[in-house]
């Protein structure tokens, strides 16, 4: 080593890089996940039943469980009083459906961007851009801990790994996105976490880079990561083996028609990756028109009563009522500030008429 190189002080250093330094903002820092989970534990009761909930999603993705895996909520959280009166609605009608249902409510506090925007709860709670991330992992923990309480599994998407350790512990399903399903990071990440995953197919619409990760995620890995103290860290895991596909359509179009079907499985089967496939009703499917998932979700539904028992649930964008809006500072009340979403009658009246179909086939 260089120890001229490691001596020198800050006034020895160019005057451009001298200015480059001084012109960063000091970074704030975050609570570890050690230090916010022991703010706002989840005691033994629940904990328990989150362990019992990934058992249930297990079940179905093996096949020892005939019920239908149903992730639904708003497309991402903006307000936590909407959010928990539509998982109020959801914990109800998920006990009356539950003999041929697992509904697992969407508590997605993270939004993927292709250029810019909201980036979800977690990064901006206050909604005017200024990032106050400890206060929206804290609001985003107690969110979650309150859907627990409620009887609900719940789900998210992980999009940023360092955020994945602050909610861990809550999540009984997670979904890495279409645009990181080919990330090392996310597989690896994906590797470690304790409940089953599901990786969306590629932008472009196919299935090989799901198929790569699911196999990456299936193997053990060592890699760089922060432990639960926020220490840099070599991160051993032992490998997941619930992982599975999740079609949400591409560019050139949706892919969860029967025909489609048939080819994923093919592409499946090929690369000895097991046959258990979620259908995203939004996105590329519905042709990011949220009306539509209904005529999507009932298209898998015959499938599945027609006796592909591959397709193992579907994942449905709601919130308590339809449609989208702009961020501004008079928001309507349930309404999503990101995709648009099924109101929640429609959604209500789909799965009643969903079960059904299930319990009177």
């Amino acid at each position: 080593m260089n120890s001229s190189v490691v001596a020198k002080n800050l006034s020895d250093l160019p005057s451009s890089l001298v200015t480059l330094i001084d012109s960063h903002p000091a970074p704030q820092r975050l609570p570890s996940t050690l230090a916010l989970k022991s703010q706002l534990p989840l005691d033994l009761a629940l904990s328990a039943q989150v362990a019992a909930h990934r058992q249930s999603v297990r079940a179905i993705l093996n096949g020892e469980d005939s019920r239908l895996l149903v992730v639904v909520g708003p497309c991402s959280i903006h307000d936590p009083k909407s959010a928990l009166g539509y998982a109020e609605r959801l914990s109800s009608l998920a006990t009356e459906v539950s003999d041929q249902m697992l509904l697992v409510m969407r508590a997605y506090v993270e939004k993927p961007r292709t250029t810019v925007g909201w980036k979800g709860l977690a990064y901006d709670p206050h909604l005017d851009g200024s990032d106050d991330m400890a206060a929206g992992l804290t609001l985003s923990r107690h969110l979650m801990r309150e859907m627990i309480g409620l009887g609900l599994p719940i789900a998210t998407e992980l999009l940023q790994p360092m955020v994945a350790g602050y909610f861990d512990d809550l999540l009984s399903w997670v979904a890495i996105g279409a645009r990181t399903t080919e990330s090392q990071i996310h597989r690896e990440m994906a590797s470690g976490l304790q409940m089953p995953v599901g990786f969306k197919n590629g932008t472009d619409g196919g299935v090989s880079v799901a198929c790569d990760a699911i196999r990456s995620a299936a193997h053990a890995h060592r890699h760089f990561g922060i432990d639960r103290q926020g220490h840099p860290s070599i991160i051993e895991t032992q490998g997941n083996p619930d992982t599975h596909i999740v079609l949400r359509g591409g560019h050139n179009g949706p892919n969860y028609d029967a025909a489609s079907v048939t080819r994923v499985n093919a592409s499946l089967e090929k690369n000895r990756t097991a046959a258990r496939i979620m259908v995203d009703c939004s996105h590329a499917n519905s042709g990011k028109d949220p009306l539509r998932q209904p005529h999507v979700f009932n298209d898998v539904l015959r499938q599945r009563l027609a006796g592909d028992h591959t397709l193992i649930g579907m994942m449905l964008e709601s919130h308590l009522f339809e449609g989208c809006q702009p961020l501004s500072d008079s928001l309507r009340y349930g309404v999503s500030v990101t995709d648009g979403c099924l109101g929640w009658d429609a959604t209500e009246r789909l799965l009643r008429e969903a079960v059904h179909k299930l319990r009177y086939r």
